[in-house]
């Protein structure tokens, strides 16, 4: 089984829509790999406004989006379709 690839975001100091325009932008390069569960994406953001419009964006994509407080700062993983 291969190896979920891990790519980090970090989008720390910027506001949406640039939060949510990079990540857009990240998946649409990676789609066939998050969607074969073969890539991961982790967002860092200390935008609040982010933890809404990024998951519910990439919800309404079929994908999978979890928000977690780390710290200082958001971190929202978005994985493939379930």
């Amino acid at each position: 089984m291969e190896k979920t690839e891990v790519v980090e975001l970090d989008v720390l100091g910027q506001i949406c829509p640039a939060c949510l325009l990079v990540v857009l932008k990240e998946i649409n390069q990676r789609q066939r790999e998050i969607g074969k569960g073969l890539t991961r994406l982790v967002i860092k953001t200390d935008h609040r406004d982010a933890t809404i419009t990024v998951p519910e964006s990439v919800r309404k994509m079929g994908y999978c989006a979890e928000v977690e407080k780390v710290g200082s700062y958001y971190q929202i993983s978005v994985d493939r379709r379930k």
